[in-house]
């Protein structure tokens, strides 16, 4: 990098700030804070979906694996997500809204304490937000990386100097400065990964290279499934996608939220199906190029990308690309810092604190920024331990721990959303919960060390949430646990398909009711 980038890198954080100081006036309680008040269009809301929906591991871990399989990286990460997402988009999208609209909640996770109890609300959120502090930590990790091979600074101080910027913008801004910092990202972005396209068709056959480079490349590089990333996995990560990206982790669900109504929620969806269905297509194709163009020096190729955007770009367009790296990252941190902030301030504090309960608007937020700066700083505290021998890589982190886990977290979530399955309730979230936990470990752990070759990536990932899928459905027949109060918090969240065009209730009527240690009382059913 020369100054000419550095000036690019620079002027980017800077407009970053300024987008968050600007939407700071935009925020002016609780729920404007975490919902946008329901006031974002649907278009805002599908893009900042999408943007926050992957970061710099898409430029490291994935890379590596465009680098050594090829196209599996796309059909067995991407695709499924946009296949996910696009089931989402009328089976989770509309209810998830409903739960601001109707509820009135400003967490995800607020009505689980009528739709369960306070103990199944207690553990699927500490849980979760034990997990989402590793994740994010993966996630800065990898933008030090890059940035450590494009400056030559430390790991830490790459860590550091992202997370400061990203914590000034989205503790300001709340989620008005996601979306709206995730809007000005995605132009960024797109710009960085065409320079990069254009350079690398350059360097090889001009346009041609779309059809022309298949025979250059190693073996087996067109086929949709290599190495480790078999048909079962992929089956098994469309699963396990399907319930992460239309909000089992949290910070996708208040997109949905934040619009203005149901059918709001479920255009802003099918768009974010469509951008992972398409965008992540130009930023792979250099990524499938790059075995002709450089000699990763990591054994997982993780700084393939980084080593092909030096050699091919001029200073300049080498800042954009770079700022194309942050951005994602960027992103999907302050998305997922907005959510924590949300569940502990809203479902956490009030249970640990009698003085919580009885927050005023003002106190409410300053509670919901400081508990945001809080995550971002223990998050970054863990991406200095992310290559430590317990984690051992971002990749195995982003993978494993995370799809592995999300599932009993996300399974009573998102199924107690839907009316098939009113019958499970606390006994049938907390047992699949636990059962899920305790089969991630024993699968990537005591079974993996006694298994020659270890055990299958795609059963490390996909038995915790089978586990848990069984076990929720299958209790809730054998005990079931529907009462009147739980039917009634289902008719609200799944009954009106006549108001999805608007009515149901906006930002502007959906206030978010004192604290009192869970979400207001669902009403009783009309009719």
């Amino acid at each position: 990098m020369n100054s000419l980038d550095w000036a690019v890198l620079i002027g980017y954080f800077g407009v970053m700030v300024a987008i968050g100081l600007w939407s700071h006036k935009r925020v002016d309680n609780v729920s404007d804070f975490f919902t946008a008040g329901g006031r974002m269009p649907w278009w805002l809301s599908g893009i900042s979906h999408h943007m926050s929906g992957y970061s710099a591991v898409m430029f490291t871990g994935y890379a590596g694996i465009a680098y050594q399989y090829g196209v599996t990286s796309f059909v067995t990460w991407s695709l499924p997500i946009a296949i996910g997402i696009f089931i989402g988009a009328k089976l989770f999208a509309p209810r998830l809204n409903r739960l601001r609209s109707r509820l009135h909640v400003a967490s995800p996770l607020e009505y689980l304490k009528n739709r369960y109890n306070l103990r199944t609300q207690q553990a699927l959120a500490w849980s979760g937000l034990l997990l989402k502090i590793v994740d994010v930590g993966a996630k800065w990790a990898a933008i030090a990386t890059l940035l450590s091979v494009f400056t030559g600074l430390s790991i830490s101080q790459g860590i550091l100097i992202t997370g400061v910027v990203t914590g000034i913008y989205c503790t300001v801004g709340g989620l008005w400065a996601d979306a709206l910092t995730e809007l000005g990202q995605f132009i960024i972005q797109l710009f960085a990964g065409l320079a990069m396209l254009f350079a690398v068709m350059s360097e090889l056959d001009g346009f041609s290279t779309l059809w022309t480079v298949w025979d250059k490349l190693p073996d087996g590089h067109a086929e949709p499934t290599a190495g480790p990333y078999t048909v079962t996995f992929l089956l098994a990560f469309l699963f396990i996608k399907t319930f992460e990206y239309n909000g089992g982790m949290w910070n996708q669900a208040q997109r949905y939220m934040a619009t203005g109504s149901a059918a709001s929620a479920t255009r802003s969806a099918r768009l974010s199906a469509v951008l992972w269905f398409v965008w992540p297509l130009v930023l792979f194709f250099p990524m499938w190029c790059a075995p002709l163009l450089v000699d990763a020096q990591k054994p997982d190729a993780s700084d393939s990308y980084a080593l092909m955007t030096e050699q091919l770009l001029p200073h300049g367009l080498l800042g954009l690309v770079i700022v194309g790296f942050f951005s994602h990252t960027m992103a999907m941190c302050s998305s997922d810092a907005n959510a924590i902030a949300a569940v502990f301030t809203r479902d956490i504090a009030p249970v640990l604190s009698k003085a919580a309960r009885g927050w005023s608007e003002r106190a409410g937020l300053i509670a919901a920024r400081w508990t945001t700066v809080a995550f971002l700083a223990l998050s970054m505290a863990i991406a200095t331990q992310v290559n430590s021998p317990t984690f051992k890589d971002i990749i195995t982190v982003v993978i494993k721990w995370v799809a592995g886990l999300m599932g009993p977290i996300a399974i009573p979530f998102m199924l107690g959303l839907l009316r098939p399955f009113r019958k499970s309730g606390p006994t049938a979230a907390l047992v699949s919960w636990a059962a899920g936990l305790i089969a991630f470990w024993l699968v990537n752990y005591p079974i993996d060390w006694a298994v020659e070759g270890g055990v299958p990536l795609q059963y490390q990932v996909s038995v915790p949430l089978a586990v848990s899928l069984v076990l929720y459905v299958l209790i809730g027949f054998v005990k079931p646990e529907d009462t009147p109060e739980r039917d009634a918090v289902l008719a609200r969240i799944n009954e009106g398909e006549e108001d999805e065009d608007g009515g149901g209730g906006t930002g502007a009527s959906a206030a978010v009711p004192a604290q009192d240690g869970g979400p207001a009382p669902a009403p009783q059913p009309r009719g």
